[in-house]
C-alpha cells in the first residue's frame, strides 16, 4: 500500500478547504415541489366549480387557498434559483445584467403564457357557442368585451390590462418577477427591511386600494400586485436564506403555538356555522368602528389580513416540523413532486383543462358522473404532461454536445464518401 504524504506547503495531518470546483449542491427540498404540486392540482379542482372534490381543497380549512400557495411557493423557488446570481453581483464577482436577466427572461416567459391561455379560452368558448347554440359562452369570464370592444380588448390583451376569469394569476406573478431583482438586493441586504417595506406596500394598497386598473372593463386586476407582493416578497425572503441553509424565522415553540392555534380558529369558523356568524359579526363591527376594510374582510382582490395571516400561520407551522419533510419525500407523493418541478406546464395544462370542464359540465349538467370524472381525469393528464416533460429534459441532458466537425477531417472525408 503507498502512503500518501502531505504536500510539502502544509504540514501533515492540517486540511485545507478544496477549492478545485464549485461547492455541492443542497439536497433538494421536498416541500417545496410537494406543496408546488398540491397548490396546482387544488388550483386545478377550484377552477371547475360545482366538482365534488372541492371540499378538500384548503379554501374550505381556512381563509387563505391555493392562490396564496402558489405565489408562496413561487416566491420560495425563485428566491432559492436568482439570489445567486444576484448576490454575486452584489459582491462584484459577476454582472448586473446576470442578476437580473434569468428572472426577466421568466417573466417574458411567464407572458407569453397568459397570451397564449387568453387565446386558447376565447377560442375554447366560442367554439362551445357555435356548436352547442349557448350565447352565454361568448360573455361569461368576462369574455364578451372581446366582441363588444375587440379592438380595445386586443390592445389590452397585449397590455395583460384585459383579463378574463380563471386566466388572471399570471399577470401578477409576471409584474413581481419584473421587480424580483431588486426586492432580491434588498433581501441580501436588510432581510428585515425588504420585510417592512413589503408590508408597508401591503397596508398602503389596501388603505388607498392601489391596484392596476382593467381596461377595457374597468376595475383593477383579480390579484393586486401590491397586495399580492407581500407573499411573493415572504417566498423570495425564505428562498434566500434556504439557499444559505438557514431560516428566515427561527423555530420558536410559542410562535408555533400561536400559529397552530390561529390555523384551528380559521376551521372551527368554517366547519361551525353559530361560531362564523358571531366572528364575522364582530368584524363588522370593527368594520362600522374605522378599521380598514381590508383588515376585517376575507377580499381576495386586497389579500385581506385574515388571509394573509392564515398563510403566513399555514406556512410557519409546516416549516416548522420535521415530520412533515420526511412525509413529502415519501415515494408514493412522487407524481405530485413532478408536478411541482414542472409547475408552469402543469399550470398552463390545467387551466386548458379545467375550462374544459367547465364547458362539459355547464353543457351537460344532469350528468351525474361527469363532475366525478372530469377532475381525476384532469390531474392524471398533468401528471402525464409532466412526467413526458421531465423525460424529455432527461435525455436531452444525457444526450452528448455535438462537436463540429472540421470539413477537412478525417470523419468528414469518410462521411462524403
Amino acid at each position: 500500500m503507498t502512503r500518501v504524504t502531505a504536500p510539502p506547503d502544509r504540514p501533515e495531518g492540517k486540511l485545507v478547504p478544496f477549492r478545485g470546483g464549485p461547492p455541492p449542491r443542497r439536497e433538494r427540498d421536498p416541500r417545496i415541489d410537494l406543496f408546488r404540486g398540491l397548490a396546482l392540482v387544488m388550483i386545478l379542482i377550484d377552477h371547475m366549480p360545482g366538482n365534488p372534490y372541492e371540499v378538500l381543497t384548503l379554501r374550505n380549512f381556512g381563509f387563505s387557498d391555493a392562490a396564496e400557495a402558489f405565489f408562496v411557493m413561487s416566491g420560495i423557488a425563485a428566491g432559492i434559483a436568482y439570489s445567486g446570481n444576484v448576490e454575486k453581483a452584489m459582491r462584484g464577482e459577476g454582472t448586473v445584467w446576470a442578476g437580473i436577466a434569468p428572472m426577466w427572461a421568466r417573466a417574458w416567459t411567464l407572458y407569453l403564457v397568459q397570451i397564449l391561455l387568453t387565446v386558447i379560452a376565447l377560442a375554447m368558448f366560442a367554439w362551445a357557442a357555435d356548436t352547442f347554440l349557448r350565447g352565454e359562452f361568448r360573455v361569461i369570464h368576462n369574455l364578451g368585451l372581446m366582441y363588444s370592444r375587440t379592438s380595445e380588448a386586443l390592445a389590452g390583451l397585449a397590455g395583460l390590462s384585459y383579463q378574463i376569469g380563471y386566466v388572471n394569476i399570471l399577470p401578477t406573478y409576471t409584474v413581481l418577477l419584473i421587480v424580483a431583482p431588486a426586492i432580491i438586493a434588498l433581501g441580501l441586504w436588510r432581510p428585515r427591511l425588504a420585510l417592512l417595506a413589503s408590508l408597508a406596500v401591503w397596508v398602503a394598497g389596501g388603505i388607498w386600494d392601489w391596484n392596476i386598473p382593467n381596461h377595457p372593463g374597468g376595475g383593477g386586476w383579480f390579484f393586486s400586485p401590491t397586495s399580492w407582493q407581500a407573499v411573493f416578497v415572504l417566498g423570495l425572503l425564505i428562498g434566500i436564506r434556504h439557499r444559505k441553509g438557514a431560516r428566515l424565522v427561527p423555530v420558536s415553540r410559542p410562535l408555533l403555538a400561536l400559529a397552530a392555534a390561529f390555523l384551528a380558529l380559521a376551521a372551527a369558523w368554517m366547519f361551525i356555522p353559530p361560531l362564523a356568524v358571531v366572528l364575522n359579526h364582530k368584524m363588522a363591527q370593527l368594520g362600522a368602528l374605522g378599521a380598514p376594510g381590508f383588515f376585517v374582510s376575507h377580499d381576495k382582490t386586497m389579500l385581506a389580513l385574515p388571509r394573509l395571516l392564515h398563510v403566513l400561520a399555514l406556512v410557519y407551522v409546516i416549516s416548522c416540523i420535521p415530520a412533515i419533510r420526511r412525509w413529502a419525500a415519501h415515494p408514493a407523493l412522487a407524481v405530485v413532486r413532478l408536478m411541482g418541478q414542472q409547475g408552469l406546464l402543469v399550470f398552463g395544462l390545467g387551466t386548458v383543462l379545467a375550462l374544459a370542464g367547465q364547458i362539459l359540465m355547464r353543457v351537460e349538467p344532469d350528468v351525474a358522473w361527469l363532475p366525478w370524472t372530469i377532475p381525476p381525469v384532469a390531474v392524471a393528464l398533468s401528471i402525464v404532461a409532466a412526467w413526458a416533460r421531465s423525460a424529455a429534459g432527461r435525455a436531452s441532458a444525457l444526450r452528448p454536445p455535438r462537436v463540429p466537425v472540421s470539413e477537412n477531417s478525417p470523419m468528414a472525408m469518410s462521411a462524403e464518401r
